[in-house]
């Protein structure tokens, strides 16, 4: 098995896909999750739930292992602080979905219904966003090849365009969800009108989050 030190060795963006494998792993469990809502299977949320709290821990020890053997006299094609917020970035990710999986066990998804086919479609393009920004990490490797520009960098700043493309779909989805609860809002005692709120603002943050790790990855090759 690899560890980290010789990820290290091999290339300096080796390390963060790495843990980037580690977080989609996260995202992926989310995105079962969500298939069981829209079964209304909630019977498995909660196992779900635990499941990615344990891969969430996992990517944790992935991301420490990374700050411990990260370099500091070795020379780095990018400073070590932007390879630190990138890996900062994708760390919050995965800290993301557990938030969400766990916000998904304290309360019942009372009047789902209400919300059901935009409820999902905004689930489901949030993780579509993520894998969106998970292929441009698995990027990074060409990019090197190519010191950061040609070709390649004008695909991967075509690719960040485009999740930056699909965040502001996903937020006008978010605003009719959240017009849509305001409608019916009064049916709702206050828990049940707040858990959907912080659930809608949750969700959408993996969208926002993938968009930003984007635009720091743009802002590398600007920097070039």
């Amino acid at each position: 098995m690899l560890t980290i030190a010789s990820l290290f060795a091999k290339s300096p963006f080796a390390p963060l896909q790495t843990h980037m494998e580690k977080v989609a792993g996260c995202i992926s469990s989310l995105s079962k999750l969500f298939e069981a809502i829209e079964k209304k299977d909630f019977e498995s949320i909660e196992s779900l739930s635990k499941h990615i709290s344990k891969l969430e821990h996992e990517a944790d020890l992935t991301k420490n292992d990374i700050r411990n053997h990260l370099p500091k006299s070795v020379f780095l094609p990018i400073d070590r602080s932007s390879l630190l917020e990138i890996l900062s970035l994708q760390d919050c990710l995965a800290d993301k979905a557990e938030d969400i999986a766990i916000l998904l066990t304290l309360h019942s998804l009372d009047h789902f219904d209400e919300f059901h086919e935009t409820f999902i479609l905004f689930c489901k393009k949030n993780i579509e966003a993520f894998w969106m920004i998970r292929d441009v990490i698995q990027e990074i490797e060409e990019l090197l090849q190519s010191s950061f520009g040609g070709m390649e960098a004008e695909k991967v700043k075509q690719m960040v365009e485009d999740i930056a493309h699909k965040e502001h779909k996903i937020d006008l989805l978010q605003f009719d969800l959240l017009k849509k609860l305001y409608e019916v809002g009064d049916k709702m005692n206050h828990v049940c009108f707040h858990h959907w709120i912080t659930l809608f603002k949750e969700i959408g943050s993996l969208s926002n989050l993938s968009e930003k790790l984007g635009n720091r990855i743009r802002m590398l090759l600007e920097l070039k």
